[in-house]
């Protein structure tokens, strides 16, 4: 996630002060994601030194805002035009659970499986009522992601089911050739 190019974006239509900042971030992600002030003023000072940002004014309060310049509204023009990079990750907990179960018999991967789904299956259920209880379409955006990861992730633990049950009956229950 880049706060970043956030923080450029919500620039782009006037110039705001941090705290503005924050409270926008946090109402436009439909509160899923919050921002530390402190970050949010970090942020700032590279955005500034990187000549993307510069000083609008500073109100009676001491508050210094913002606004977007012409190298930033490029900068943020750039982001929006490029694909996010995929959300994979090589280090994904569930997967590495199941594959060392598979390779040490330390643990029964069949298990493992049956733990994650009913753990993963609880939380897409918690998540579509507290869906159906939101009307900020942020929120439900959001909400709708995490359900959706849910349900793939459900796919996966069954794929991963079958295709162990499957190795187990061609190879006589052993776990050789596992790391296929």
């Amino acid at each position: 996630m880049s706060i970043k190019h956030s923080l450029l974006a919500l620039l782009a239509q006037e110039s705001k002060y941090g705290y503005q900042l924050k409270t926008e971030f946090e109402a436009a992600t439909g509160g899923a994601t919050t921002l530390n002030i402190g970050q949010v003023y970090t942020t700032l000072q590279r955005l500034e030194r990187d000549g993307l940002v510069a000083e609008a004014d500073v109100d009676d309060e001491g508050r210094r805002s913002y606004l977007l310049t012409r190298v930033g509204r490029v900068e943020l023009d750039d982001w929006f035009d490029a694909p996010a990079s995929a959300t994979t990750s090589q280090r994904d907990e569930v997967s590495i659970k199941v594959l060392i179960a598979l390779a040490s018999a330390a643990a029964d991967p069949q298990q493992v499986l049956r733990s994650q789904r009913a753990a993963t299956t609880g939380s897409i259920q918690r998540l579509t009522r507290q869906k159906m209880r939101t009307e900020d379409l942020a929120e439900g955006l959001h909400l709708d992601r995490q359900i959706m990861a849910g349900e793939a992730e459900l796919r996966w633990l069954d794929l991963a089911e079958d295709r162990i049950d499957h190795h187990r009956a061609t190879n006589n229950g052993t776990n050789a050739g596992v790391s296929q």
